[in-house]
């Protein structure tokens, strides 16, 4: 999508919103705004369910991960899927590097569940309210890769969300340590050397979220955990491998002796008697989702955040995926630049000369 076309259709919403000015785009549907993805929902149980994907970070490629799987929930399982995206607030391109920029985070407002794939954010007051506002109603929450560190308020420290920094002692280890369990700590893996492979943690054998998940394998490193809160529930451990490929062998080390947790859920008390539900994995790249497992986890995942688990089969959800996938290699300053939202509604687009 070319500027002119993007400025173009940006300028139409306004004037729509001119025209109706007692009618937010926050109720009904966010389909008309380019700044983001909308992915409609289908008949069935789950067309009523919103579902919204926050992508946000530098390195490990979320504005191309998250498009993907919301469009996965949606046209296999019926949900309405909204993807917002970190961009440049002059052009609307979508810039991973843009920390306090995300439009759209009003939507938040009616999901049922909420995925963050963020990394050392600092959004501005009115839109971290909409972020904290799920959190503090005890809503579902999933937290992928770098969502342990999902904020870093460096310049605005006297703002009341400064406390969400991922170095913040109160609450310990910011927003990462209060609702996922944990901060970031190291990689435990070698960054770029070492790549992940699934372990089922022994207790969490016959979990729902474990359906038809049997071969989880991706190309970032395990990250190091210290330890997680009681009521966390380890699904998998992540065992290190001596290289980058899928049939690489184990690492031979004491870094597999224990394994590190890489998947875990929580039943947070939020309130007296009250539970959110949330689940947290530090593996997901856009070059791990590449793994029919790993999705096929997420999309169980989401129907057990949202207190749906009776309705996962025995051989998992539907996670196939559409037409070619062809990630692009974690690393900084390695987006496909000159991109808008509407160029990922149905796959990857091909680099810009």
């Amino acid at each position: 999508m070319s500027n002119f076309i993007y400025l173009c259709a940006l300028g139409m919403f306004g004037l729509l919103l001119s025209c109706s000015a007692s009618k937010s785009v926050q109720g009904s549907s966010p389909a008309l705004d380019p700044r983001w993805l909308v992915y409609p929902g289908q008949p069935g149980a789950t067309q009523h369910k919103r579902v919204v994907f926050v992508a946000g970070d530098e390195e490990y490629r979320s504005e191309e991960a998250l498009p993907m799987l919301a469009r996965l929930l949606s046209e296999h399982h019926g949900f309405e899927c909204v993807v917002l995206f970190s961009q440049n607030p002059d052009t609307g391109e979508i810039d991973p590097n843009e920390s306090s920029h995300i439009p759209g985070l009003h939507l938040i407002e009616n999901a049922d569940l909420l995925v963050l794939d963020l990394r050392f954010r600092e959004l501005r007051d009115e839109d971290m309210a909409h972020i904290m506002g799920h959190m503090e109603a005890g809503k579902p929450l999933i937290g992928i890769r770098t969502t342990t560190h999902a904020f870093n308020y460096k310049q605005d420290k006297g703002s009341p969300y400064a406390k969400w920094t991922w170095t913040s002692k109160d609450p310990a280890g910011g927003f990462g340590g209060e609702f996922l369990g944990e901060t970031w700590v190291a990689h435990h893996g070698k960054h770029g050397s070492q790549a992940t492979r699934g372990v089922i943690a022994a207790q969490a054998s016959g979990n729902p979220i474990l359906h038809g998940v049997l071969d989880v394998f991706g190309t970032t490193d395990v990250y190091a955990i210290r330890a997680l809160p009681s009521d966390a529930t380890v699904l998998l451990h992540g065992a290190v491998l001596d290289g980058m490929d899928a049939d690489s062998p184990l690492v031979d080390s004491a870094k597999n002796d224990p394994m590190h947790p890489i998947v875990w859920t929580r039943q947070r008390e939020w309130a007296p008697g009250r539970i959110q539900r949330v689940l947290s994995t530090t593996i997901g790249a856009a070059t791990d989702w590449s793994s029919e497992d790993l999705r096929r986890l997420f999309m169980n995942g989401v129907f057990w955040t949202l207190g749906m688990e009776d309705q996962i089969p025995a051989e998992g959800l539907n996670a196939t995926m559409f037409g070619d996938w062809n990630p692009t290699p974690f690393g900084f300053n390695a987006f496909r630049t000159g991109q808008f939202p509407a160029d990922y509604r149905d796959g990857i687009p091909p680099l810009k000369q």
